[in-house]
């Protein structure tokens, strides 16, 4: 997970850097087991997850409060796909959850959950990568407005 970590956010290898003040013991979007795979040792670890405010943290254990410090976390806004992996990894109710660099797999507990997580990660993509998009068009329409007031 650190190679899939430091590719996605840079430098960085602390958690607590990543959380940007993300309260992610309180109300998360979606929190749950899910199993998922080490990156040198190739075995598979049930995790909790939860998901909140755009980003995927994992821990070991359920009892997530303000002292937990998160085993990793995932900004889903640098994510590109989020879908079904069961035919990739020959497991059942697996899916991945990829970037431009890596990809990591998942397993959850049954097919409904699969579901479940594979629509919140989907949602949270589009919400927080809409952001960046929406920037990208206001800078396009004021760049515009310069222009024209210019001629």
């Amino acid at each position: 997970m650190a190679s899939f970590w430091r590719a996605v956010m840079g430098s960085s290898t602390e958690p607590d850097a990543l959380t940007d003040g993300v309260e992610f013991w309180s109300n998360p979007e979606r929190g749950g087991w899910l199993t998922k795979q080490g990156e040198y040792i190739k075995t598979w670890r049930r995790r909790w997850f939860v998901l909140k405010q755009g980003k995927l943290f994992w821990f070991k254990d359920p009892v997530v409060n303000r002292s937990s410090v998160p085993r990793g976390v995932i900004p889903v806004a640098s994510c590109l796909t989020v879908k079904g992996a069961e035919d990739v990894i020959n497991r059942q109710f697996a899916f991945e959850l990829s970037t431009h660099r890596e990809t990591m797999y998942f397993i959850a507990d049954s097919e409904k959950e699969k579901e479940e997580w594979i629509n919140s990660i989907g949602r949270s993509i589009v919400q927080h990568s809409r952001s960046i998009t929406d920037r990208e068009v206001v800078d396009y329409d004021s760049a515009r407005a310069a222009e024209a007031s210019r001629q």
